[in-house]
């Protein structure tokens, strides 16, 4: 059970690496530059803001797991 948790989390970390997130607008405007210099920076900048709400919910599933947990060992 545990190596399964393990290689799906690796799975979904590598996720974003693969995606290339934009918006219809900003694909139009970058696509029509000779460079893609800009464009690539867009999609870095949009897979950096994703990354905050995950860890804000993992940081707070975390602190849960571990006041049930505490819980747990204390009625033991």
């Amino acid at each position: 059970m545990k190596n399964k948790f393990w290689i799906v989390l690796m799975v979904l970390m590598l996720i974003p690496s693969f995606s290339e997130a934009q918006c219809a607008m900003c694909r139009a405007v970058l696509e029509s530059e000779d460079s893609q210099a800009a464009a690539k920076g867009i999609n870095n900048g949009i897979l950096y803001l994703m990354i905050f709400p995950y860890i804000l919910i993992g940081g707070i599933a975390y602190f849960i797991y571990r006041s049930l947990r505490g819980k747990k060992q204390a009625t033991s």
